[in-house]
């Protein structure tokens, strides 16, 4: 439907995208736990997610999705795939995604190897691995399990376990400059989708500076209609699109709350 395909487009603030990387996702046999914690602590840091994408350990999936998906937005957040087994290739998709050499990164080394060694384990072949980092990357503190992520450019690798992935996004939001923050209103509305459309488009044209969602809902044949959700980066703008909105719906004898 091309009117929602029109005010489901962010246009508010600086945008990213979220790659989920792992088999074990698209299997079912794992539920992502990172993808709603990243939104809402982006959406604090005044950053909106425009597309979230999830792939399979395969390096050229990754290399392809790495690629497109750096150029479409501001950001790019990826999780999974950083850790020392054979289907942790997340390392080396990126490092080609930018064509440089994927190399051992002297500071993750050292990290990695005092962690072990405080451990009493081995620092074997296998861990070291995760100090593998991409030429001209920075890391990642990771405080949980030491591996760091890292970013490059506007590429930022975190691990998927939901723990330390949340550890890394802290530390990755530092070196971020804050935005503002969006605003958010909700109307809900009881009537069909199909009967608002025409108000929703309306609205939309006369407040560019807003996105509004259009979210049915049906729980019953006496309970069901449509969630309004209105965002904005300014506060008088909201207000007004809101005020619109409600002029609109109330022309047309459509309850809402």
């Amino acid at each position: 439907m091309k009117l929602l395909k029109d005010i489901m487009k962010n246009h508010l603030s600086e945008n990213a995208s979220v790659l989920i990387i792992g088999n074990e996702i698209l299997s079912g046999r794992t539920i992502d736990k990172n993808f709603n914690f990243i939104a809402s602590k982006l959406n604090e840091h005044g950053i909106s997610i425009s597309e979230s994408r999830t792939v399979s350990d395969n390096e050229q999936e990754i290399i392809n999705a790495i690629n497109e998906l750096r150029k479409k937005y501001n950001y790019v957040f990826t999780t999974g795939g950083i850790g020392p087994t054979h289907d942790d290739v997340t390392a080396e998709s990126v490092s080609k995604a930018f064509n440089v050499e994927l190399e051992i990164n002297e500071e993750a080394y050292k990290i990695l190897e005092d962690y072990y060694k405080e451990l009493g384990s081995e620092f074997n072949d296998v861990r070291q691995r995760m100090a593998r980092i991409p030429k001209g990357a920075s890391l990642i503190k990771n405080d949980i399990s030491a591996a760091p992520g890292f970013n490059i450019e506007n590429v930022y690798v975190f691990a998927g376990i939901p723990k330390v992935m949340r550890f890394m996004l802290h530390e990755a939001l530092k070196t971020i400059d804050k935005k503002d923050k969006v605003i958010n209103s909700t109307i809900q509305v009881s009537a069909p989708e199909g009967e608002i459309a025409k108000i929703l488009e309306k609205t939309v044209k006369e407040n560019t500076d807003v996105n509004i969602g259009s979210y049915p809902f049906f729980n019953t044949e006496n309970d069901y209609g449509v969630k309004i959700e209105i965002s904005s980066l300014n506060k008088d703008s909201l207000n007004k699109a809101i005020n619109d909105l409600k002029v609109y719906l109330s022309k047309e004898s459509i309850n809402y709350s």
